[in-house]
């Protein structure tokens, strides 16, 4: 008699329609060079590994990469199962994360995307292909950049509303000089009526405009805009006082709004217990390094070149950006680390889950006929 073999893998589910696409410039990106889809893809993965790779790898590209996005379509895991899984699939090669900058000078910006390969990469294979995105973007004609990425952020330069703080710098001498081009007009006779005195008691000089704050910095700015792009690190205006300096320091080493934010809203926990005291730790540890300057030749004065690193990639767990050659498998040291000790969380099978669930529910129809 013949013995049937059935795979253990769960069936794949269908991309929905209304699968959300991620902004133009962001989400999936297919690496080149996979091999035919066959059924025996993703087959020495997990159960829970092999589910999510199969979904992800029937994703079109552009689509969102999110673990919340990924989490809603896919109803048998939970966000922390779906990041365990991602995890996994970068350890096995499958995909790595990354930040892209485009634009050039003040404008440059950071879009995100998840380099996937149903083939299985190893760490040499991923280094050479993303330092080649890297120089094909370097070589890229800069007034040309692939998408504008969003960002609510502007430098105080752009928005309108600081133009107007030097205006209520403007002496109180100034304020009434609408008041005494009316005196000639009026004829010397008239002065010693009783209404002559009402012309001098002009009361616009006694209204001078109260002092407004300066203008207020981009690392400011940058602060009070993390609440708005993560409820979890919401600062009240006494916090973003006190960790401006910290995030000034950022600016001088050269990144933008955009790179400090993103920095500190990646990979972040559940729950935030104190939001100041965990921003404040992200700042000191996750501070870029200084910008080296540019050696020139005495007696010349070429302009400093734009950086030759445009690409930099996510660790996979938590979000920490670094070069590809020091993220193996997509993961940075601690998260390599604690992911060698723990040997990864185990899959859990759905069939267990089941009954785990339906377990449960004859206990309370128990506990409710008792």
């Amino acid at each position: 008699m013949a013995t049937q073999h059935l795979s253990s893998a769960l069936p794949v589910p269908a991309v929905s329609p209304a699968y959300p696409m991620a902004k133009p410039g962001y989400g999936k990106r297919s690496a080149p060079g996979q091999q035919p889809r066959t059924r025996d893809d993703f087959a020495l993965l997990p159960t829970r590994e092999r589910y999510v790779a199969g979904f992800l790898d029937h994703l079109p590209d552009g689509a969102a990469m999110s673990v919340k996005q990924l989490a809603k379509q896919l109803p048998l895991y939970g966000q922390q199962a779906i990041g365990t899984a991602l995890k996994a699939l970068s350890v096995a090669g499958h995909l790595r994360r990354v930040r892209c900058s485009v634009g050039a000078g003040d404008e440059t910006r950071w879009v995100f995307r998840t380099f996937w390969s149903r083939t299985a990469r190893d760490n040499e294979w991923w280094n050479a292909y993303l330092a080649t995105e890297d120089a094909t973007r370097a070589t890229a004609p800069a007034a040309a950049p692939e998408a504008p990425a969003p960002s609510s952020l502007a430098a105080p330069a752009e928005a309108p509303a600081p133009t107007a703080v030097p205006l209520q710098r403007t002496p109180p001498e100034a304020a009434p000089d609408t008041a005494p081009a009316t005196a000639p007009a009026v004829p010397p006779a008239a002065s010693a009526g009783p209404a002559a005195p009402a012309a001098p008691a002009a009361p616009p000089a006694l209204t001078a405009p109260a002092a407004q704050p300066a203008a207020l910095s981009p690392a400011y700015l940058a602060l009070a805009e993390l609440g708005r792009k993560d409820i979890r690190l919401a600062l009240s205006a006494d916090d973003c006082a006190a960790l401006e300096p910290q995030a000034a320091a950022w600016f001088a080493r050269g990144v933008d709004a955009d790179y400090l934010i993103a920095a500190l809203t990646a990979g972040l926990p559940a729950q935030v217990d104190c939001p100041p005291r965990f921003v404040r730790r992200r700042l000191a540890d996750k501070i870029p390094p200084h910008r080296p300057a540019g050696h020139s030749s005495p007696g010349t004065s070429t302009p400093a070149p734009s950086p030759a690193r445009r690409l930099l990639v996510e660790c996979t767990d938590c979000g920490r950006p670094g070069l590809p050659e020091a993220l193996p498998d997509g993961l940075c040291r601690p998260c390599r680390a604690a992911h060698s000790e723990g040997g990864g969380t185990p899959s859990v099978d759905p069939a267990e889950i089941a009954d785990v669930k339906a377990h449960m529910a004859n206990i309370r129809d128990l506990l409710k006929a008792s």
